[in-house]
């Protein structure tokens, strides 16, 4: 491991006291390796998922589908993962999203999401139920965020690459929940990614805090009144954590501290490392790295008041979102009306067990080729740059319609009419990874190719042959 900057040495040192010698031999320790199961496909019974993963893992106790793994192991190489049965994340990030306490059928935006570990996260928590938007704001992220939102089988979730104060305008007074993984100075990733130290300064540092307050003013106006916001870091300073949350309170008196459900190994934040001193945030939590098996996180929960408490609440007016009409929906534009009607004669054909949530056709979206289907079927996304509008069903192509791999990946493969099932351990599923068509035997037409009887993707059996329709830009080499 890199040397550590000596200033971080310094202020660390002096605000820890007698656990600094603690504190800093944990970066003699290798970094914790982590991975979260998907609630969305596999039970959440601890000792049924430790029999059944071929791994040596041991639970996080803070985190119901969390586990940590020995360091030479690779589950992010087995087929299971391309499957997304679960996903490869730090076991104290999984902290920030168990504060959120979110519940199915709620609204929730994930602000800075990429690549997706707590979107991934809060999404098994909705069981695809409510809607999801998950933002992110630079353009070469948000291609990760997407692919893990669809490895993971979350169709309820809609994917932005967006400023926070874009989003603001578009959805004021929408959400139910926020949670804001502030980007940071990243002092807790420094065991885990050496770069992390050479990016490091006292600047980036100042830097980052006033970023973090633009970031928290646009959540605080798309919350609803009686809403939560979850903020977190993966840093240690206390200008990222206590200081910033103490800035934000001052700024807003409608928003109050909830104590987070601390774990035992948690530590409470420091009410005095801010200024203004405030006692509300010994109710924050910090996880360190020489208490717990984790890189370190600091997570505050907060609560807009209700509606009658808050103070010039008319000058916001909430979202309109476009509610369900209670005569006919309107005719779909021609070409919308095309591509709906061939994914239902696909559907019909090979997912006769699938039922989606709407039918309506105000439920779909056609971005070119692609046809999505909405969570909630009825939001104005207009001017809003959106990677995945939805649940992506599939490409219409001149009168006929390709299934998407986020539709086997979302999909039960019971819903199917065809599968072809293979075992982990067989080559087949190598090369069906790599590429390459199989020798398989089956009727003929798109099937669900599935592993230990989990969906991998899309093949399309043509007689004895299954023909490879696993995405280019997701094989292995």
């Amino acid at each position: 491991m890199k040397a550590l900057p000596q200033r971080f040495i310094q202020r660390m040192e002096s605000l820890l006291d007698n656990q600094f010698d603690a504190f800093i031999h944990s970066y003699t320790l290798p970094a914790w390796q982590g991975l979260r199961v998907n609630p969305l496909k596999l039970s959440q019974d601890r000792e049924r998922l430790q029999q059944s993963l071929p791994f040596s893992l041991t639970p996080v106790s803070w985190c119901p589908t969390g586990f940590t793994y020995a360091g030479e192991e690779r589950p992010g190489k087995h087929p299971y993962h391309a499957c997304g049965l679960y996903y490869l994340q730090e076991p104290s990030a999984m902290a920030a999203a168990e504060a959120l306490d979110v519940l199915p059928g709620e609204t929730i935006l994930d602000l800075c999401a990429a690549p997706g570990g707590k979107s991934t996260q809060i999404g098994g928590m909705m069981q695809g139920k409510g809607l999801l938007v998950t933002n992110e704001i630079h353009p070469a992220r948000v291609k990760a965020l997407s692919e893990n939102i669809e490895r993971l089988g979350i169709t309820n979730a809609i994917v932005t690459n967006e400023t926070p104060e874009r989003l603001m305008e578009r959805f004021p007074l929408f959400f139910d929940h926020i949670l804001v993984d502030a980007p940071c100075s990243g002092e807790g990733m420094f065991r885990k990614l050496p770069e992390a130290i050479e990016d490091w300064s006292e600047d980036k540092v100042a830097e980052c805090g006033r970023m973090q307050q633009d970031i928290l003013e646009a959540a605080a106006r798309m919350l609803k009144p009686g809403g939560v916001l979850v903020y977190s870091t993966c840093t240690f300073a206390p200008l990222e954590n206590e200081q910033s949350i103490a800035s934000f309170l001052l700024r807003h008196p409608e928003f109050t501290v909830e104590s987070i459900k601390h774990h035992a190994l948690y530590s409470p934040g420091e009410a005095d490392w801010a200024e203004p001193a405030l006692p509300a945030l010994h109710q924050t939590a910090r996880l360190w790295p020489h208490r717990l098996h984790g890189e370190g996180h600091y997570i505050a929960r907060i609560r807009k008041q209700s509606q009658e408490g808050i103070q010039g609440i008319d000058e916001i007016a909430p979202v309109q979102v476009a509610a369900k009409k209670k005569n006919k929906p309107a005719k779909p534009a021609a070409g919308l009306a095309e591509a709906i009607g061939l994914w239902n004669e696909f559907a019909r054909e090979a997912l006769p067990g699938l039922s989606l949530a709407s039918t309506d056709p105000s439920a779909y979206i056609l971005f070119g080729e692609q046809l999505y289907v909405l969570p909630q079927g009825y939001i104005d996304l207009a001017g809003i740059k959106v990677a995945r509008a939805g649940w992506h069903l599939g490409t219409v192509k001149k009168g006929r319609f390709e299934p998407s791999h986020a539709l086997a990946l979302g999909c039960r493969p019971t819903d199917a009419a065809r599968t072809a099932n293979f075992t982990s351990s067989d080559s087949a599923v190598l090369r069906y990874l790599k590429g390459e068509s199989l020798t398989h035997s089956g009727q003929n037409g798109w099937t669900i190719v599935t592993v230990d009887g989990f969906a991998l993707g899309w093949g399309k059996q043509v007689d004895e042959q299954l023909k490879n329709h696993y995405p280019k830009g997701l094989r292995w080499l």
